[in-house]
């Protein structure tokens, strides 16, 4: 039997390992904490028609390619553990002044023209889907299309689904490519990949979130996504069983996983000029994690030699893009090329090479 060697024990590296061994490979998984890292930290939105700006088409159509792949690839979980990992069904964008609605009218143009579903809102419209916003709302963008899953319930179903496929997994750490003599091997290891591959034009973004969990009468949680921009910074909330997911932070601070009381001030404060009850809610959480960013924000997923495949820096789809990462990182391993991921080979960076120290990197 062939034996397949993956690298990170995220999203990303659990479900090509299950995708994997369901085709017939001997499946080991090397992370020394499986599943805790940004995975974890995550919040589960699937929204890349919201995020879609003129200009930026390749990563528009490799994320509603990947978005398109999940309702499936869900319906598999739950068949595999029993587990629902969808949280909500709809993304709402909102528009707090002019210039931010007139962002909203930019991005659905140039969704639209693509051929996908958004749908402007007006000042009653967006009270009337979601009427416990605050009253400065201006205007919304609706993606009727966009869910969110529960990062967490997906990264323990996804073990679950791994364990029935026979898939292995060492809670060890590897230091060099040439330490594993498996078949094939693949990097999933995110934020860390260019440590194993130093070429991979990846690095760590730091993003830190809150958890808050619903209080006995207190209003509750938003039925959609709530995204916006507030004094110029991303926000997003996402509904939970129990509350509410309110992130993220966005900075360049390497590894720096600490949460900062900046970064805290700033999402409370931020949340509570969109959702102005979310003052009633319990502060339940704070965590940080590292998202792996590209140059161009699509992912690197392809051959880097006949025997080493990369499927990393997926930046704030990471969880977006766990389907269509593991059915391109299938064909490759069966020698073919997923046609919706071109986008993501990693050679469009010249930089891209083996590692001067590959030696017997075959």
């Amino acid at each position: 039997m062939r034996t397949l060697a993956v690298v990170g024990g995220g999203v990303i590296g659990l479900s090509v390992a299950w995708r994997a061994a369901e085709s017939g490979w001997s499946v080991t998984v090397f992370d020394p904490a499986a599943g805790s890292g940004a995975s974890w930290v995550a919040g589960g939105m699937l929204a890349p028609l919201s995020e879609g700006w003129p200009g930026e088409d390749e990563a528009l159509e490799f994320g509603a390619a990947a978005l398109a792949r999940w309702p499936e690839f869900a319906d598999r979980i739950r068949a595999a553990t029993g587990v629902p990992v969808f949280v909500a069904e709809q993304t709402l964008t909102v528009a707090l002044d002019a210039a931010d609605a007139a962002d909203l009218r930019t991005i659905a143009d140039f969704v639209t023209g693509h051929g996908h579903e958004l749908r402007l809102l007006d000042r009653p419209g967006v009270r009337e889907v979601e009427p416990d916003l605050a009253r400065t709302v201006r205007a919304g963008l609706l993606a009727p299309t966009e869910p969110a899953v529960d990062n967490r319930a997906l990264v323990e179903a996804l073990r679950r689904c791994c364990a029935r496929a026979g898939v292995h997994i060492r809670a060890e750490s590897v230091s060099a490519v040439d330490d594993l003599d498996h078949d094939r091997i693949v990097l999933a290891t995110g934020a860390a990949a260019a440590r194993l591959w130093p070429s991979l034009p990846v690095r760590p973004v730091k993003g830190e979130i809150l958890r808050l969990r619903h209080r006995p009468g207190a209003p509750p949680p938003p039925r959609r996504v709530i995204r916006a921009r507030v004094h110029g910074r991303p926000l997003y909330l996402v509904p939970r069983g129990d509350g509410i997911v309110v992130g993220a932070t966005q900075y360049e601070a390497g590894f720096d996983t600490a949460v900062t009381v900046a970064g805290v001030r700033d999402l409370i404060a931020d949340a509570e000029a969109v959702l102005p009850a979310l003052g009633e809610y319990e502060l339940w959480e704070t965590s940080a994690g590292a998202r792996p960013g590209t140059p161009d924000n699509l992912p690197l997923i392809g051959r880097l030699t006949d025997r080493v495949i990369v499927a990393a820096g997926h930046g704030r789809n990471g969880i977006l893009g766990v389907p269509i990462t593991a059915e391109a990182v299938a064909a490759l391993l069966a020698d073919e090329v997923l046609a919706e991921a071109k986008a993501a080979e990693p050679h469009r960076f010249s930089e891209v090479s083996a590692p001067s120290s590959s030696g017997g990197i075959r």
